[in-house]
């Protein structure tokens, strides 16, 4: 890939990033809620108006919306996203603390659907019309299961009935296992529905046949040569998935009780803690837009034809 087309796909990337970023303000700005009530104790509290004007000045809320904007997006660029209106905290910490654990979780539902996905391809992927159809099946099965259903019922199976993992998802490796499940079930199906074909498509093509001709197993023109070619758009999905896996996260840390940034996010909506909504949002929409730029640069390494039409 050439410098200007990297150029390229950064200055998009900025530009998702900007519009997220003017979005998620305007969405604080129509807020019918008054933030700085909120600072000093939420719908209960009393404070008088005094209070409710020393916070509105230190905090520019009494500013115009521009000069607010503008020292917003200036924040941004700085790193400053903010202080938690309710933990008093930076934004940016609270998200540090938090992030590992949601991390560790979306990296190992990623690695789980791929794993799932391809070991269905191989295994049903250009076989027989019988054996074709039940991997399809399978695929839109999992492919249509919602993550609050099924992460419900894996807990009813597995911890309430079968007692074989726990209940809470911070109980160590076997505490992510359930969890990384929920995730990564719905998209494996994804993952399998879009490389399947392809997948059946390069079975046919002339390297397959000729590696075949040279005496190379089933498995190995599977494994060495078809699945490589089918991969690539199953790789493009990657990158919106990784975004989805953070927005699914929050369901999935909610059902299963696991810190991470779910449950801050869903703590903060709660409380009307903006800059925390603001903040976390802001990173999930960096995290989409960063793993995509990541997944097409990545494309050239995976297939040389799009190396040698880069040139």
């Amino acid at each position: 890939m050439t410098a200007r087309r990297v150029l390229a796909r950064l200055a998009g990337v900025v530009g998702v990033l900007w519009g997220a970023a003017t979005l998620t303000f305007i969405i604080e700005q129509l807020m019918p809620t008054d933030p700085a009530q909120t600072i000093l104790g939420g719908a209960g509290s009393k404070p008088t108006p005094e209070q409710l004007a020393a916070v509105r000045v230190q905090y520019g809320f009494d500013q115009p919306v521009l000069l607010q904007y503008l020292r917003y997006l200036g924040g941004i660029l700085r790193g400053d996203l903010g202080t938690s209106y309710i933990r008093k905290q930076p934004v940016a910490e609270i998200i540090g603390q938090q992030l590992g654990s949601t991390l560790t979780l979306t990296a190992t539902a990623l690695v789980g659907a791929w794993i799932i996905a391809v070991v269905v391809t191989l295994l049903t992927a250009h076989r027989s019309r019988a054996l074709a159809a039940l991997g399809s099946g399978l695929e839109t099965l999992l492919a249509a299961l919602p993550q609050y259903w099924l992460g419900i019922v894996l807990l009813v199976v597995f911890a309430f009935t079968l007692h074989w993992l726990p209940v809470v998802g911070d109980g160590g490796p076997e505490g992510l296992v359930l969890p990384a499940l929920t995730l990564a079930l719905p998209l494996a199906g994804f993952l399998g529905q879009v490389t399947r074909d392809e997948f059946s498509s390069a079975m046919e093509q002339p390297f397959a046949v000729s590696a075949r001709a040279r005496g190379m197993s089933d498995f190995g023109v599977r494994w060495r040569h078809a699945l490589r070619h089918a991969v690539l758009p199953g790789l493009t999905l990657s990158g919106w998935a990784l975004g989805s896996l953070f927005s699914t996260a929050v369901i999935v840390e909610a059902v299963f009780v696991r810190p991470g940034l779910g449950r801050v996010l869903v703590d903060a909506v709660t409380s009307q803690d903006m800059p925390v909504v603001v903040g976390v949002t802001l990173f999930v929409a960096t995290i989409y837009v960063v793993a995509n730029l990541l997944v097409n640069l990545a494309f050239g390494r995976i297939d040389p034809r799009l190396r040698s039409a880069a040139h």
